[in-house]
């Protein structure tokens, strides 16, 4: 099991959820930074649990503790490790689930992977848990990347059949970023998000789940970041977001659409505005050859509905080696879209932030 991501700024996550706690190393953040430590917390609660009906009744103050990397109001440069501690879980809850498999779980695989030494108890290691130390990461590289000019914001782009206004592919305003950031659904059309509230409401009434697709987008970067085919920027952001569970789907710019397009339509011309140069349109999300063109980058990502839900479903019971139904128990999201949000920001910051490291030791 590899659980680092990244060359220049490196990420370990570690623990599970139900575990005493979990929490994230950070390597190769640059000596001499300041952290607003208020921001990260700020943003760790746009993730946590508990807030409201929309979201699993389990209540984690999410408060961390930085135990190395920062000294007297500044990052040192050497490995920045934060411990979220676990308190509001209720292991009984999965006894059956150590042999009785959740459809749509990593409860089989894992057990297969790590041949039923896995901590299985809230989905362990694989839990949306752990994306909890993930958010604290992507808080204070957005910090680091915020002094270098650049901006990452996402809203939600669609929950269930109800779909919101997209990003202008030429860019949007930094300060709309923040704005969004204080929504509980984050959308640019506000009459949207009533209707989304019904979906999910729906949804947890019908003893299910919805998913959805979030918008990302990142302003500031300059032309030249990155490189072709392994190391490209499609790569380490696609990286990220199928490092996040639920992440089934990424596309950049127009994505899939592309593909119905010839290419007079799908390429994006040149122009000087200036000194600068621009695209007319951003039809291939800021990137071309894997490298940054200097447009912003912009990117959706689809968020499966919840496995967890409370419907019977059939399944298997790998103690008896039988075919089973199961009835879910506990405390579960009926949508995880709203919440996946900060986290799509925090990996995209993340390994943009280790992009930007990268190639700045190459020039």
């Amino acid at each position: 099991m590899n659980n680092t991501f990244g060359r220049s700024a490196a990420l370990t996550i570690f623990g599970e959820s139900h575990g005493v706690s979990i929490g994230a190393v950070l390597d190769g953040l640059p000596a001499g930074e300041v952290i607003d430590w208020d921001a990260v917390r700020t943003e760790m609660a746009r993730r946590a649990p508990g807030r409201n009906a929309m979201s699993t009744a389990r209540s984690e103050a999410d408060a961390f503790e930085v135990q190395s990397g920062f000294f007297n109001g500044y990052t040192t440069g050497t490995p920045l490790c934060a411990v979220i501690r676990n308190g509001d879980h209720r292991s009984k809850d999965y006894d059956q689930l150590r042999h009785i498999m959740r459809p749509g779980h990593a409860d089989y695989s894992g057990k297969i992977r790590y041949g039923g030494y896995n901590d299985f108890r809230g989905g362990g290691h694989f839990s949306g848990r752990l994306t909890a130390p993930l958010v604290f990461a992507g808080a204070v590289a957005s910090q680091i990347l915020k002094r270098r000019g650049v901006a990452v914001g996402a809203h939600i782009l669609q929950i269930g059949s109800v779909r919101d206004a997209s990003f202008h592919p030429l860019g949007e305003d930094e300060a709309l970023f923040e704005s969004l950031k204080q929504e509980t659904l984050p959308v640019l059309d506000k009459t949207k998000q009533s209707e989304m509230e019904g979906e999910i409401m729906a949804a947890k009434g019908d003893l299910d789940s919805v998913g959805g697709v979030i918008e990302c987008m990142i302003t500031g970067l300059p032309a030249g970041l990155g490189n072709p085919l392994f190391d490209s920027v499609e790569s380490a952001l696609s990286h990220m977001m199928f490092s996040v569970p639920a992440v089934k789907g990424v596309e950049f710019g127009d994505g899939f659409a592309l593909a119905s397009m010839r290419g007079s339509g799908a390429n994006d011309a040149f122009y000087y505005d200036g000194a600068a140069v621009k695209t007319k349109t951003n039809r291939n999300g800021g990137i071309n050859g894997g490298i940054t063109n200097g447009m912003p980058v912009l990117f959706r990502a689809a968020i499966k509905p919840t496995p967890s839900i409370s419907r019977l479903q059939e399944t298997i019971d790998t103690d008896t080696q039988e075919n089973c139904t199961l009835e879910i128990k506990g405390r579960h999201d009926p949508c995880i879209v709203q919440r996946a949000v900060p986290v799509v920001e925090a990996a995209a910051s993340w390994a943009i932030l280790d992009v930007w490291l990268s190639t700045e030791k190459r020039m």
